[in-house]
């Protein structure tokens, strides 16, 4: 499926101009910007139109005289869609090009034993959420698949897959039934890029992803930063309590051990919701719950003050648990702190932009950074 544009080297740079831009463009201002004569940009323009990939916005701007109508971008003119594999679920979330979640879905999974396996389900899964959403098939850019895997550096292997109960599995067989370009990627760094990308600072960051499987993404100048063995990142196995508690990666003391959401299902048998609901409204069993969630934050602080004190950048906290961290983060930040004789206020601590659907948002990303390069 050819979903490139002939729109030349000019075309290129107008439509990552009106991409990027958040003011008000109109053709006038598009030529100064640029450097281009009218008639370029109008030459342009209309091939760009024709493709479906920019629109007059409706706005118009008082230049003086007659006021100029204003140019955006067609965020849904293509569309890319990630799939996120955990234990128990498939995670779908289909995105258009400025990465507004255009439609998601769960679907149960059952334990993975090959990847050739798994390959049929998600082929199957795939084609059931593009037809429950109607999402045009001729829009799409690629399907990207995120693991919760420390993956091999040639991308054909999982070295270590904890939540899974892998280790050493070959991924031959995993997207060979999906008819469309694919992509596989660890689900930590899918969605520290994400964030990275909604962020737009250029600020360098760690990324901590707090779901059944504590992992995290490195950052730096614009970039995720991967490793020599594509294992950086890797949080939630540091260790935050020697001789602590069992984590499914068989070491003691993790980070995942104590930070996990598995860790509240495990104590209690009840969901996220229902756990901070009780803590919220101080409900039966709060002070068995509160006392867990101390515990909680506490070794959360630590992993989190021992990547600052490594990294010297900000931390961001995204995953599952981060869309209930906010009421508590003044609390967390107060224990990072605490520990940290450096950085006395832990401002550096931040929650994700992205709260829900990070995974499958950020790996259905790497399609709409392709498009953009090579547009």
């Amino acid at each position: 499926m050819n979903m490139k544009s002939d729109i030349g080297a000019n075309g290129h740079r107008l439509y990552r101009y009106l991409y990027q831009s958040k003011d008000f463009c109109s053709r006038q201002s598009l030529a100064r910007e640029l450097n281009l004569s009218l008639p370029t940009v109008y030459q342009n323009l209309s091939r760009l139109m024709e493709a479906g990939l920019i629109r007059d916005s409706g706005e118009q701007q008082s230049t003086g005289g007659r006021k100029a109508s204003g140019l955006s971008i067609v965020p849904d003119a293509r569309v890319a869609v990630g799939i996120s594999v955990t234990e128990h679920r498939l995670r779908l979330a289909a995105a258009d090009l400025l990465l507004n979640e255009l439609a998601y879905q769960e679907v149960d999974n059952t334990p993975i034993v090959s990847f050739a396996d798994m390959g049929e389900l998600l082929a199957q899964s795939l084609e059931q959420f593009l037809d429950r959403f109607s999402i045009d098939r001729e829009k799409l850019l690629g399907v990207g698949v995120a693991l919760p895997a420390v993956m091999s550096p040639d991308s054909r292997n999982i070295t270590a897959a904890p939540t899974l109960r892998l280790r050493d599995t070959s991924l031959e067989g995993l997207t060979e039934s999906i008819p469309y370009p694919t992509y596989v990627e660890n689900d930590a760094t899918s969605g520290g890029h994400a964030e990275l990308f909604v962020r737009r600072s250029g600020r360098n960051m760690a990324y901590l992803s707090l779901e059944n499987g504590v992992g995290g993404a490195i950052l730096f100048g614009g970039a995720p930063y991967l490793g020599d063995n594509r294992r950086s990142g890797e949080f939630g196995h540091m260790c935050v309590e020697p001789g602590g508690l069992p984590c499914t990666c068989g070491a003691q003391g993790c980070l995942e051990a104590y930070c996990s959401p598995r860790r509240i299902l495990s104590a209690f048998g009840v969901s996220l919701e229902e756990f901070f609901s009780v803590l919220e409204r101080r409900g039966p069993r709060y002070e068995e719950y509160e006392a867990l969630w101390d515990n909680m934050l506490r070794h959360l602080a630590i992993g989190i003050n021992n990547i600052h004190m490594a990294m010297d950048c900000d931390v961001v906290l995204g995953g599952i648990l981060s869309e209930y961290l906010a009421p508590y983060l003044p609390r967390l930040r107060e224990y990072a702190a605490g520990i940290n004789y450096i950085v006395p206020d832990a401002g550096y601590l931040q929650l994700s932009t992205l709260r829900r659907h990070t995974v499958p948002l950020g790996v259905a990303l790497h399609f709409i950074v392709d498009f953009l390069e090579h547009i």
